[in-house]
């Protein structure tokens, strides 16, 4: 098996050189970062990444932290992050913590164990979100002053759901609601609020439901007692229960706001469908806190994504 050494004598520089011509190439001349990957080529070297890490006092591991896994929303964000941490020669660990309890005891076990963090949709309060990022970290789904974020804009696309339900005729919406104290759901329940006032359709709100389609079966009485013409769910497994309970009752059940492919899997026509693409999220996420880590002084950056609507087939 070929060594650095090997490399080094081939290429004709030495074998720090070729360390930084494989970790920090834009440290040397272009010349001799192609003698050097060329020499690695030839002789089949593959660097030893996590000693790379520990020699810069890293350790090359990100934690992408979820607050349950129970959402099947996450895990196109954490197919994202993986993708991009490979390509970045860093591996990726998953945990789950709301932040909800106000105990930080497990994430700070974790601190000690990661270069840096992306935290998807935490709960509680800013307070406590910023009290746990003491390494680099990227926030998904929730903005904090002062710390970077990568954001789908959801709220801007259940804006036009509303909008889109008004245009059909329909006068009388409910928007149930996702998770005690989460952010994208206070932001799509002002948008909800705010279009529907704008455009003169009835809205009620009920909720806080967690994400899940028992969620959404336990929510359906509540919603069919206001006997609406839409219902806009914060998450499409809560639409999917609430219509559930309806085809059960035999009853046809109001339009339902959802995501693209389900719209597309059941072939319905005419259905406001919310496309967020969470592997480009996650992809995103983890660009920012591999910055983060290479220059933690950096100023914050705030990314929000667009998220497309369709009117289904």
């Amino acid at each position: 098996m070929a060594t650095i050494a090997d490399v080094a004598a081939l290429a004709g520089v030495s074998k720090s050189t070729v360390s930084r011509a494989l970790s920090r190439p834009e440290m040397l001349l272009p010349d001799t970062v192609s003698r050097v990957n060329a020499a690695a080529e030839k002789l089949g070297y593959v660097a030893n990444t996590a000693a790379r890490f520990l020699a810069g006092g890293r350790t090359g591991v990100i934690a992408l932290v979820v607050p349950t896994l129970e959402n099947s929303f996450f895990s196109p964000i954490i197919g994202g992050a993986q993708a991009r941490a490979d390509a970045d020669g860093r591996q990726l660990t998953v945990a789950v913590h709301s932040f909800a309890g106000g105990s930080l005891a497990p994430f700070e076990r974790l601190t000690r164990q990661v270069d840096g963090f992306i935290i998807v949709a935490p709960g509680g309060s800013d307070d406590i979100v910023r009290a746990a990022a003491t390494k680099p970290a990227v926030l998904v789904d929730r903005e904090i002053d002062g710390m970077s974020s990568a954001v789908a804009d959801t709220a801007a696309a259940f804006t036009l759901v509303v909008e889109h339900f008004a245009r059909r005729g329909c006068r009388r919406l409910v928007y149930v609601g996702g998770p005690d104290g989460s952010w994208q759901d206070a932001q799509r329940t002002k948008a909800v609020r705010e279009a529907a006032a704008r455009v003169g359709v009835s809205l009620d709100v009920v909720g806080p439901f967690p994400p899940t389609f028992a969620a959404g079966a336990a929510a359906a009485p509540e919603v069919r007692d206001l006997r609406p013409d839409a219902v806009i769910p914060y998450a499409t497994a809560l639409g999917l229960g609430i219509q559930h309970v309806y085809l059960v009752a035999g009853e046809a059940p109001p339009a339902v706001s959802s995501e693209r492919a389900i719209v597309e899997a059941l072939g319905i026509s005419d259905v406001p469908a919310i496309d967020v693409d969470g592997r480009v999220l996650g992809d995103v996420a983890a660009r920012l806190v591999a910055q983060r880590i290479a220059d933690p002084a950096a100023e914050p950056n705030r990314v929000r994504l667009a998220v497309p609507v369709t009117w289904g087939s």
